[in-house]
């Protein structure tokens, strides 16, 4: 068992999750909305705030699993939900371990009604995890034209590059000792490269994320292979 202190050295809380899951509350369409938490099996980073009493919504949490979160077990690919009847969407790290991405977020946006809002989180650089589950990275523009049929709020990078270094150290270190339990001391003794995130100005570190996210609301418009061209919004910009 980790010791707390340590745990939130490994694993600090998530505030860009907070910010954006505060936002999305105060965004639903309608007092005492459906909020659907695809991988929702366990409690996310940073989203405490939807399972508290003040926030007036219903969550349904979907998993491929029971637990004490889970209300229904199903698979993203195939939402047995009819059309229309959420009015928002949390998926966060799971996108990753989809077989394909692109279904999952076309069932959320056929279940979300006209309005309706969703939160994504998803790596970009970042190492395995989840071994043999583990199966996609986006870029910030990658990103958001998976999310094409949704109008964007805010997206952004969840992690600069300062945390995607602590990935790669982490990962040296198993590499090198051929322990898991090296890449966590190493991680712990460097805990310290996440705070360099804050030197780096927004365009740049949407170029090296350790992880995106998007907020968007449901969208009859598509975004064009022309505008996602556009949109880019790193720095390199020509």
């Amino acid at each position: 068992m980790i010791p707390s202190p340590l745990r939130r050295v490994l694993k600090p809380v998530n505030h860009v999750a907070e910010k954006n899951i505060a936002r999305l509350i105060g965004l639903m369409p309608k007092p005492g909305g459906r909020v659907l938490v695809i991988g929702g099996g366990t409690l996310g980073n940073g989203v405490d705030a939807l399972y508290r009493s003040g926030a007036d919504v219903e969550v349904i949490g979907m998993d491929l699993y029971a637990s004490d979160l889970t209300v229904a077990i199903a698979d993203g690919h195939a939402l047995p939900l009819a059309d229309g009847c959420i009015d928002a969407v949390v998926i966060q790290a799971v996108l990753e371990h989809v077989l394909d991405p692109g279904q999952v977020v076309a069932e959320i946006h056929r279940v979300l009604g006209d309005g309706g809002l969703v939160y994504a989180e998803t790596p970009f650089l970042q190492h395995v995890h989840a071994g043999a589950y583990d199966f996609t990275r986006f870029t910030a523009s990658g990103h958001r034209y998976l999310f094409r049929w949704f109008d964007q709020i805010d997206a952004g990078p969840v992690a600069g590059p300062g945390t995607q270094l602590l990935w790669s150290v982490d990962h040296l270190a198993r590499g090198l000792a051929r322990s898991q339990y090296a890449g966590r001391i190493v991680r712990a003794l460097f805990f310290w490269l996440r705070f360099l995130d804050r030197m780096v100005p927004r365009r740049y570190a949407n170029d090296c994320a350790s992880g995106v996210y998007f907020l968007g609301r449901r969208s009859e418009l598509e975004l064009t292979p022309r505008d996602i061209v556009d949109y880019y919004p790193g720095a390199q910009r020509g």
